[in-house]
């Protein structure tokens, strides 16, 4: 009977430390895949026939503004605008690296976080000549 007691509780230590690891290895994964994101922030407006960009950090360039044609969605990286298919392959260490497309919808904006962004999708209300900002991780003041 004891050798059997004995062999339950080495068990039970092994999973017990198992179970320790395994936690531990996934919380590090968690925290290492926040931080990859660098910052950035980009304020968007909706206008009447377009959309209205200012970036306050992270981007080579400072004031965007287009048109969206048949709701047809725009490509923005840390340079500008672009597109999907022609993706720019210089990197700057100075700048954020992402790229999202921007599209208006009836009642405000969809973003879709491609690359450098912790969302993937995003949308929101604004009015016309409303402002919001947002970041690498969603929406802020």
């Amino acid at each position: 009977m004891k050798a059997t007691l004995k062999f339950t509780r080495a068990m039970l230590n092994l999973l017990i430390a198992v179970f320790v690891l395994t936690g531990s290895c996934t919380l590090i994964a968690q925290e290492k895949k926040t931080t990859e994101f660098k910052d950035f922030k980009i304020v968007v407006e909706k206008t009447e026939k377009g959309i209205k960009m200012a970036s306050v950090k992270g981007s080579a360039w400072i004031d965007l503004a287009f048109n969206i044609n048949n709701n047809q969605p725009q490509a923005i990286d840390e340079y500008g605008m672009t597109e999907l298919d022609n993706i720019s392959s210089d990197k700057d260490t100075n700048l954020a690296d992402f790229l999202f497309t921007v599209s208006k919808t009836d009642d405000g904006i969809a973003l879709k976080g491609i690359e450098g962004t912790a969302w993937k999708e995003l949308s929101f209300s604004l009015s016309e000549n409303e402002k919001q900002g947002i970041d690498q991780f969603g929406m802020v003041n």
